[in-house]
């Protein structure tokens, strides 16, 4: 990775441009071409350096709670009870683990009560007892910015 490609990572992180050309805006602040910024940023992604590219609101902000979620999930029920999950709108992501609660994800909504309403559905549409609602304490936001 050579210096451009800190600097884009840098850009795209922190102060990326609300535009309808972001990559034009982009390469003219850095000196390319929009052609050459999408495809730095193509070969990043290729190359794993980037896993996702899209907006990351404060949902707290934004008069919403939200929750870490974690279900003990046998592994022949897993793709059934994902396939559930992704049937909720405040479901933001899900990642399977190697852990005796192997199925976690993320809830927002409007309330506790939702999310509490909304975990119990959930449980009983899938027979699945035993998720955990692990509402944050303290908020931590890990912002890396390389060296360029």
């Amino acid at each position: 990775m050579d210096r451009l490609d800190r600097e884009i990572l840098n850009r795209i992180q922190s102060k990326f441009p609300i535009s309808s050309r972001p990559f034009k805006v982009l390469g003219e602040e850095l000196n390319i071409s929009e052609d050459n910024m999408i495809e730095r940023v193509k070969q990043l992604i290729h190359k794993g350096y980037i896993r996702r590219l899209g907006a990351s609101f404060d949902s707290k902000k934004l008069g919403f709670t939200s929750t870490l979620c974690a279900a003990r999930v046998p592994p022949e029920k897993i793709q059934d009870f994902v396939k559930v999950l992704h049937s909720y709108q405040g479901i933001t992501h899900n990642y399977k683990r190697e852990h005796e609660y192997n199925v976690w994800f993320t809830f927002i909504g409007e309330s506790k009560e939702e999310i509490r309403d909304s975990l119990a559905d959930i449980s009983k549409k899938t027979a699945i007892k035993d998720i955990l609602n692990l509402p944050a304490k303290k908020i931590f936001k890990v912002n890396v910015e390389f060296e360029t």
